[in-house]
């Protein structure tokens, strides 16, 4: 288990990992899984714990009714912890992030194992943050016997607010009350004033001796506002409230601010505080890479900590300087006091009257240990030998040691790398042993032993890692931890590793260093720091792998003997030595070790085979050389002289043997040069390589011809010491291929090379034998059979002439006339030489000059041929002066020419497939035949003819008319006629359809321009094998057709129903479109339709038809890749219209009569005429189909004969009507076919147009969404939406004036005002004043209002006091009501205090209306909408509306277009589509335009539409003005039409510019904007002159009738009712709205997100006031609640969304807004929702939703009277950041009402006894002489 190890967890990133230090097995928590680990890290169980499903603004359980917005979301572990239980089952604490952080209990042994889980928590059970990147820690103690867990967390935007940064939590139900387990309900919290202000980033909580410590950090809000660290301690005993809560600030060097990790451990012999930390950015908690680790001592820290308790109990803050050191924190209503100064030694966790929560001023510093470059993530601490060691992990994945000496420095002494990339999490575990490290990554969890001291094998080694866990143990012979060596105490026997003056044991001295392998020597050494043994121990000497030998230790030397020479090892191969490492041993253990080297002299010389003599005695051996037994030795002594000295021997007097060069002949070996031999003496002795004999080179010529004799002589020096042996000394030859080697019989005589040759090889005619050297002697020799031989062996006599040449080819075999040609010319005896053939070469008689470099002896040369004439002859060569040859082939002088060129014209990025007409186009090489277009080139694809030539075009940068020309070789010919044309690339900017049945033949239209430039364009795609993952594949191409400038349609290619289609595209030369870059979407091809028989049954019948209908064909698929306009039917040889086609029907109406058939044009015969249907080059056979006939038979003539006269007309006219009763029938049959077909296909045209609707909507609002949450939603800021709550309506409120007075009278009316503000909070006088107000008969309801707003401006610092005299007053309210009718309280607001209630609401919403997007939403989906369909700038009137008294009846025809708006961005000017329609007003369409530029920009920021004018831009100098009203308006009696773009006629994709206005222009426009956004058009119409304005409808109150229809009544009753026709319009403006209703409704009414705090505490009020007075009506108390809320609040925000977002509502916008808002009335009351026929059509709309509204109320009410009550504390501060009302302004108005009514408040407050004793009637006098010099009674 001490070795490394690791374990990959795949699945998702891992969050905490938890060791149980009872059974070493750890615990994982990662996202979405628990895992459960052995101490090796082999897994043992796992559990999950997500996904599921959430949303952090729901409460849990999630249901997906009301929670719309749950989507499946991962649990990432927030808190892994481990419940110790005396005497009890220890368990798992799990919390994680989904269902707002709730925690669960596991079980140890398997982690699958729930052992406690809530199904429906309360929100005191939210533990963890719901947010991943929110922190949260925890740690667990136990009070009074009681297991508790103390958890800090960050704060989180969405989801339950009020939860406070610090709880407590029980780990098991309460025994003495309901509370469930985790809840912290009734235990201690830290209550904040702000949470997003104190938004405390957690790192770790710790558990130190009686204390908890948490640390975190945040920005400092009492200084500078800059992010810093800080340490926070808890009493664990005696503080069930957090009295004794203390703070202080930590600083780490100058920069180092954001703690990213931090442990408790030892250092310097006492607790600390190791802390990584990072350097955070300016005022961001973002941490940089740089970090450091900085230590505080825990005795330090608590110092710290207690001396600013100290200080705010008992120096209220303040120290020595009186500055303020200590100060309460967190926005609460304490402050530090001066109490005894035993204080905190009598309270040392504080108690009810001491100050709290207390924050120091005053940082607790400390000085870097290490730094790092690289951001530290994860810190552990530990101590070896009495050493800190601290072990450090990165974002890099990198895990560091660092050891910290006594002065507080560190250095890293070793980095190991755990998992490349992945940051080393926070929890780095040590084993309890302290021997392993566990470090956990993202996706690992790997177990590192803390040292690795057994992994060094040798001293140095372990010495090198200067690692403080290691030392090497000298005579164990390892490396280890002090304690683990026997004798560490002994001196010399422990090396420490981390100290760098250390030594290992070592051999100083080796004597001998090196010897023979054949002798034994004694060996000897010195040792340098040997430890000491004791009396009986000794050492040994190890050679290699031999035994041990004993060591002799005499002083400091050291002896042993050497093996014996037969014991030694052989040498390496190739190798004439060898060296054995000598080790000095102590036991089994080697202390030290040296090298010593054994030579071998025999192998020397074996080891150089050709110069064995020179080796040996160059070697640097002391090896000699015995020269007559070719031996070499060590001995200095040889069996026979004479022997030759290695080099390195000194020899006294010195000799230098004589040199001489005999030569040794090899056919004649017994031939020397005689020379005596010099014999040696003592004094002349040979030594060095000088010395040694050799042969280095041949005499004379190394030629050597096949078949002849030839002597070779050999030149060498010292050869004389030979003639004393009785050997002969010979020659021998090694024949390899044609090379001849001779080599010394001796074997130190080098190999010299020879070379054989045969003259007859290669050398086939006479000019090639004549051309070899002539140091070969080869010649041509005559005879029967001429060949070339050598000289000595020709016989027959040699040859002095050669044959004349002969030529056999000829290439290429014709030129142009201007020559340049190159022609090879193939034969035999073309000369020994170019100069042979320099000047003898023609060509058709034509003298020609031969190239030299492609010259080759006798067979080949080439030429360029000259300038000539058309002619034709053979080619000749001459010799010299030798007869001439002629080639049997003529060679041709041709003129081409170049006729024209098709096509004429291409684009600039070439891939035109260019065809060059003309004649003799194959003169010359094919490969000299190239061709250009100007100077670009023009590659030949296709093989050439005599008559033409393709070429594809190369690109070029820019358009030009080029001339084409070809160059034969250097002849260059050119098309005179014409020129080509090189034009701009063409562009597809539409094609449409983008999808096709795999059949193929869809025609795609194709728009662009230049697209008839390329004269084969196709579309192309590629597909292949489905299963395949490879991109290779099949390519189908088809030619587009139709082409013109900016259109042409290509049909699709067909592809195999099995095929994925990989790519589609266009092929227009070389230029390529993607499909995809042209839609932004790929192309489809969906699998083939299928269309069945006719006649199903009987396929082989005909189908029976009846004239006048229609023919309905079933099918399946039919819509997926066409549509009605592209299917063509066919029955026999005429046209089915086809009228109407869904995905499984087709319908078409045939001929009247019966058509022929295909093949009955020539012989009609039969009545049968087989229908067909094509769709792209699908055809589909539907069988044949058969007219029935009506044929009528007549009145039998015998019946007339044989009735009277009388009868007969009788019975004729009962048949004239039976007969046209028939045909009716028939007719009317036919006509109800005809009917059924047409409303199928309006009911499939209007849902397809709903879908188109909806689709369009929802494009749009995804545009919207990527906007939302930044600056896409413009959210009014506070001040303005309460100024839009306070005062509706109202231009100057007083929120955005200022207080205006002389400067005389200034500072007294602001004192008098600030007497009034005190008076205001005397809960009597307001109550009095406000009861007095409303008792006068003159104070109206505007002015209850009023006062009532300016109370809550006045009171708005002080919400508190605000919502206690509200409850007051309401509480008087209820009173009243209760006594006449309860259920009519709160239905309109009628008193100040109702008012109030509005505004409190409008308050404490505020906060949940900043992250109320669905509102807004709905906002821009309703305006999307409206603005699609025309809108009446006169009336209002709108197209598509849900309010049906705003419904524009009337069918207007309209088509929409598209503007190119000129917007100026930066220094361009670029266009901007728009979306107008045709029949829109120009103020409309600047409104539009206003609205897509500045879209989600603030409705205040943008220009008004009436500050400018649109012009509208046509060429170079067309700018037209367009306006509403000018001199081309169109008059009609006394009506005058609005002008619009159908007006001016502009054209779809017209270019516009929307310029500033002209000062002093007349403002034509039909709208006025009010100040609260509002758009209301001109329902009062202008007169001017007695004409009236008009837009879309004349607002005449009885339409105008036609002339041609007054006459009729019917026509008018006609006219009157069609227009009902269109409240379908209004369904289906619902149903594309409905999604988003239904989002605000449950925005509003889900409790899945956790109400406000104020509304549960507002309804909790309300209980408890109906409780008080015996009302158990629940009806009655629902009815209080929905006045309150939803109606009070909720209706108001719903009409007018402009008091909440900076927008423009339009009168049509609000005309739908209000039918939404009348829904939620509706939906809000408990009377049941009964509807009918005479119901309003508004109600009508929603009535089958309504009954699913009144459930979300029913249950929104439920939720929160079942929830926990609202915590009054956490209400108030959710408030306090709302500040910064004009309170002076609103004093100074209140006065006004005190004025005016002065007497009455007077006597009111003299009246009462209460008010008497606290002088509030003299107050108020006060008031009045300062504020205005009132007179008075003083």
């Amino acid at each position: 288990m001490s070795g490394p190890a690791s374990i990959s967890l795949d699945g998702t990133p891992l969050n905490h990992l938890l060791l149980d230090a009872r059974s070493g097995q750890l615990y994982v928590g990662a996202v979405n899984v628990l895992y459960h680990l052995s101490p090796d890290l082999q897994l043992l169980s796992q559990g999950r714990t997500g996904p599921k499903l959430d949303n952090p603004d729901c409460l849990p359980p999630i249901d997906p009714k009301d929670c719309t917005l749950a989507r499946e979301t991962d649990n990432t572990n927030k808190i892994l912890l481990l419940e110790e239980g005396a005497g009890q089952q220890r368990s798992l604490i799990v919390c994680g992030t989904v269902l707002q952080g709730i925690c669960e209990k596991r079980s140890l042994g398997n982690v699958s194992e729930v052992l406690y889980q809530t199904s429906n928590p309360v929100d005191t059970q939210y533990v963890a943050a719901n947010d991943p990147r929110v922190s949260t820690v925890g740690v667990l103690v136990e009070q009074k016997g009681t297991r508790l867990m103390l958890v800090g967390r960050g704060y989180t935007s969405k989801g339950p607010g009020g939860i406070p940064p610090i709880t407590t939590r029980r780990l098991a139900p309460s025994p003495h009350h309901s509370a469930p387990a985790f809840s912290h309900e009734e235990l201690g919290k830290l209550v904040v004033g702000s949470y997003s202000e104190y938004n405390n980033h957690f790192i770790t909580a710790l558990h130190h001796k009686r204390h908890v410590y948490f640390l975190f950090y945040r920005r400092d809000v009492w200084g500078k506002k800059e992010y810093r660290t800080y340490v926070s301690r808890l009493c664990v005993e005696g503080d069930p409230s957090f009295y004794s809560y203390v703070e202080v600030p930590l600083t780490c060097g100058q920069s180092y601010n954001l703690a990213q990790a931090a442990t408790l451990g030892s250092h310097r012999g006492a607790p600390a505080l190791f802390i990584a930390m990072a350097a955070g950015q300016t005022s961001a908690s973002t941490p940089t890479a740089d970090s450091a680790l900085c230590v505080y001592g825990m005795g330090q820290l608590d110092e710290a900590l207690q001396r600013a308790q100290l200080l705010c109990y008992t120096q209220e803050g303040r120290g020595a300087t009186s500055q303020e050191e200590a100060y309460i924190e967190y926005e609460v209503s304490s402050k530090c006091l001066r109490l005894p100064p035993t204080s905190v030694t009598d309270y040392p966790c504080g108690g009810e009257h001491t100050p709290s929560p207390i924050a120091s001023a005053v940082p607790l510093e400390a000085t870097p240990v290490l730094t790092r470059a690289t951001l530290l993530s994860a810190v552990a601490a530990t101590t070896e030998a009495g050493h800190t060691i601290a072990l450090l992990g990165d974002k890099t994945g990198q895990l560091h040691k660092v050891p910290l000496s006594t002065d507080g420095s560190g250095a890293l002494y070793d980095s190991v790398l755990v998992d490349e990339k992945s940051p080393v999490s926070t929890d780095l575990l040590l084993d309890p042993t302290g021997q392993s490290l566990y470090v956990l990554t993202e996706r690992k969890v790997s177990r590192l032993p803390v040292a690795e001291c057994e992994r060094r094998a040798d001293c140095h080694s372990c010495l090198q890692v200067h690692d403080p866990y290691c030392g090497w143990c000298v005579l164990e012979g390892r490396c280890t931890r002090k304690m683990e060596c026997s004798r560490h105490r002994q001196p010399h026997h422990w090396l420490w590793s981390y100290d760098r003056g250390q030594r290992c044991v070592s051999v100083q001295s080796l004597v001998p260093a090196s010897q023979s392998r054949d002798n034994q020597t004694e060996v000897s050494f010195t040792v340098a720091q040997l430890p000491a043994l004791s009396g009986n121990e000794s050492l040994s000497c190890s050679f290699g792998e031999l035994p041990p030998r004993p060591a002799v230790v005499t002083a400091s030397r050291i002896s042993c003997q050497s093996p014996a020479p037969e014991l030694l090892p052989s040498n390496p191969e190739g190798s004439d030595h060898m060296s054995l490492r000598v080790s000095l041993m102590f036991g089994s253990v080697t202390i030290s070790h040296t090298n010593m080297t054994f030579y071998d002299c025999r192998a020397v010389g074996l080891l150089n085979r050709t110069s064995p003599c020179m080796a040996c005695v160059g070697s640097r051996w002391p090896c000699h050389w015995c020269a007559l037994d070719e031996l070499c030795t060590h001995s200095k002594h040889c069996p026979r002289q004479p022997i030759i000295y290695n080099a390195g021997v000194s020899l006294l007097p010195s000799h230098t043997p004589s040199v001489t060069k005999p030569f040794i002949s090899c056919l004649f070996p017994r031939h020397y040069p005689s020379q005596s031999f010099i014999g040696l003496s003592d004094a002349m002795t040979p030594h060095g390589v000088d010395s040694c004999p050799c042969v280095w080179g041949l005499q004379g010529s190394p030629l050597v011809p096949v078949g002849f004799d030839k002597e070779l002589f050999l030149e060498g020096r010292n050869l004389d010491m030979f003639e004393v042996t009785d050997h002969e000394l010979s020659c021998f030859v090694n024949c390899r291929e044609l090379c001849k080697s001779t080599m010394f019989e001796r074997s130190h005589v080098p190999v010299f090379t020879v070379k054989l040759y045969d003259c007859s090889v290669g050398q086939s005619d006479c000019s090639q034998c004549r051309a070899v050297s002539e140091e070969y002697r080869c010649v041509w020799c005559g005879g029967e059979r001429p060949s070339c031989v050598y000289s000595d062996a020709c016989a027959a006599g040699q040859e002095e002439r050669c044959p004349p040449p002969l030529i056999t080819k000829i290439d290429p075999d014709s030129g142009p006339l201007e020559g340049g040609i190159r022609v090879t010319v193939w034969g035999s005896n073309l000369g020994q030489r170019f100069e042979d053939v320099r000047t003898g070469v023609s060509v058709a008689g034509v003298s020609c000059l031969p190239l030299p470099e492609e010259y080759i002896i006798s067979t080949r040369l080439k030429h360029a041929h000259s300038l000539g004439h058309p002619n034709q002859g053979p080619v000749s060569v001459t010799v010299l002066d030798a007869e001439r040859g002629q080639s049997l082939h003529s060679f041709t002088y041709q003129d081409p020419q170049l006729i024209g060129i098709v096509p004429d014209k291409g684009p600039v990025s070439g891939g035109t497939l260019l065809t060059v007409q003309g004649s003799q186009l194959l003169t010359g090489l094919k490969r000299d035949l190239k061709a250009y277009v100007g100077l670009q080139p023009c590659y030949i694809v296709d093989e050439a003819n005599d008559t033409q030539l393709v070429c594809r075009t190369s690109p070029i940068n820019q358009t030009a008319e080029l001339t084409v020309k070809v160059l034969f070789g250097k002849a260059e010919r050119t098309v005179g006629s014409v020129a080509f044309r090189y034009l701009e690339d063409p562009v597809i900017t539409d094609a449409t359809p983008a999808e096709s049945f795999y059949g193929g033949g869809r025609a795609i239209s194709v728009s662009g321009k230049n697209l008839d430039v390329v004269q084969r364009p196709m579309i192309t795609e590629k597909h292949g094998k489905i299963l395949l993952i490879t991109n290779a594949g099949h390519v189908k191409c088809e030619l587009c057709t139709n082409i013109t400038y900016d259109k042409m349609t290509c049909l699709t290619p067909q592809v195999p129903p099995d095929s994925k289609v990989l790519d589609v595209w266009f092929e227009l030369d070389n230029v390529r479109v993607d499909f995809e870059s042209i839609k932004g979407k790929s192309f489809t091809y969906h699998p083939d339709p299928q269309l069945y028989k006719l006649n199903s049954d009987s396929p082989d019948q005909p189908y029976r038809f009846k004239p006048g209908g229609v023919i309905a064909v079933e099918g399946k698929g039919l819509t997926l890749a066409m549509t009605r306009e592209e299917v063509v039917a066919r029955l026999g040889n005429k046209k089915c219209e086809v009228k109407t086609l869904d995905s499984t029907h087709l319908y078409c109406e045939p001929p009247e009569e019966q058509p022929l058939s295909t093949d009955e044009l020539e012989m009609p015969s039969l009545l049968v005429s087989p229908a067909t249907v094509m769709m792209g080059k699908l055809e589909f056979d539907l069988g044949p189909v058969q007219y029935d006939s009506d044929i009528l038979s007549s009145v039998p003539l015998a019946a007339q004969v044989g009735l009277a006269a009388g009868a007969a007309v009788v019975v004729l006219v009962v048949l004239v009507i039976i007969l046209m009763y028939r045909r009716k029938s028939k007719q009317a049959l036919r006509d109800y076919k005809k009917v059924l077909v047409q409303l199928e296909t309006l009911e499939i045209n209007v849902g397809d147009q709903c879908r188109k609707e909806f689709t369009d909507l929802m494009t749009e609002m995804m545009d919207l969404s990527s906007d939302v949450g930044g600056p896409g939603i413009p959210l009014l800021d506070y001040r303005t939406y309460a100024e839009r709550i306070f005062f509706p309506g109202q231009r100057g409120a007083p929120l955005s004036q200022n207080l205006d007075l002389p400067d005389s009278r200034r500072q007294t009316v602001v004192q008098g005002l600030g007497q009034l503000n005190n008076l205001l909070n005397n809960r009597l006088f307001l109550i009095r004043f406000i009861h007095t107000l409303e008792a006068q008969q003159s104070f109206s309801q505007r002015d209850r209002g009023y006062v009532a707003s300016l109370l809550t401006m006045a009171l708005h610092d002080k919400l508190e006091y605000f919502t206690d005299v509200m409850k007051t007053l309401l509480g008087d309210l209820v009173q009243q009501y209760v006594a006449k009718n309860p259920k009519l309280m709160l239905r309109r607001t009628e008193t100040v205090v109702e008012k109030m209630l509005t505004n409190w609401m409008s308050i404490c919403l505020y906060s949940f209306l900043k992250v109320c997007e669905p509102l807004y939403m709905l906002y821009r989906a309703i305006k999307y909408q409206v603005d699609k369909g025309p809108v009446d700038a006169v009336t209002g009137k709108a197209k598509r509306t849900l309010n049906d008294s705003h419904l524009l009846r009337e069918d207007i025809d309209y088509c929409s277009m598209t503007l190119n708006v000129l917007v100026k961005s930066g220094v361009e000017v670029q266009p901007f589509p728009v979306k107008v329609l045709d029949t829109d007003t120009i103020t409309q369409v600047k409104d539009k335009i206003l609205d897509q530029i500045y879209k989600g920009a603030p409705f205040s920021q943008r220009p008004s539409a009436n500050s400018l004018d649109l012009e509208w831009r046509s060429g170079q100098a067309g700018h037209l003005t367009l306006s509403d009203d000018d001199v081309t308006a169109v008059v009609q009696g006394r009506w005058k039409k609005i002008n619009t773009l159908q007006h001016y006629k502009v054209p779809d994709g017209a270019t516009v510019a929307l310029i500033p206005r002209c000062q002093g222009s007349v403002v034509s426009g039909v709208n006025q904007v009010f100040q609260t956004g509002e758009k209301t058009p001109m329902l009062e119409v202008e007169e001017e002159e007695g004409l009236r304005l008009w837009h879309l409808v004349k607002s005449s109150e009885d339409p105008e009738i036609p002339k041609h229809r007054k006459s009729s009544m019917r026509e008018r009753e006609r006219a009157k009712a069609i227009p009902e026709i269109y409240l379908t319009r209004l369904l289906s403006m619902k149903g594309t709205l409905q999604k988003f209703v239904d989002d605000v409704f449950v925005a509003i009414l889900s409790t899945k997100r956790p109400p406000p705090i104020a509304v549960r505490f507002f309804f909790d009020f309300l209980d408890d006031m109906a409780e008080k007075h015996g009302i158990d009506d629940p009806e009655t108390v629902h009815i209080w609640k929905t006045n309150s809320l939803p109606l009070r609040f909720w209706v108001n925000i719903l009409k007018n969304p402009q008091f909440v977002f900076d927008i423009q509502v339009t009168d049509s916008v609000d005309a739908v807004l209000s039918v939404i808002a009348q829904t939620f009335i509706d939906s809000c009351t408990t009377s049941e929702h009964k509807v009918g026929r005479d119901s309003p059509v508004n109600k009508l709309l929603y009535a089958r939703e309504i009954p699913r509204y009144k459930e979300l109320v029913e249950r929104y009410y439920s939720d929160i009277h079942n929830a926990v009550s609202g915590c009054y504390q956490e209400m108030n501060s959710t408030l306090t950041e709302l500040s910064g009302m004009n309170s002076l302004v609103a004093l100074h108005e209140l006065y006004k009402y005190i004025n005016k009514y002065y007497d009455q408040v007077i006597m009111s407050l003299e009246e009462d006894p209460t008010g008497q004793k606290m002088q509030l009637a003299y107050r108020l006098q006060q008031v009045a002489a300062l504020v205005e010099n009132k007179v008075t009674d003083l």
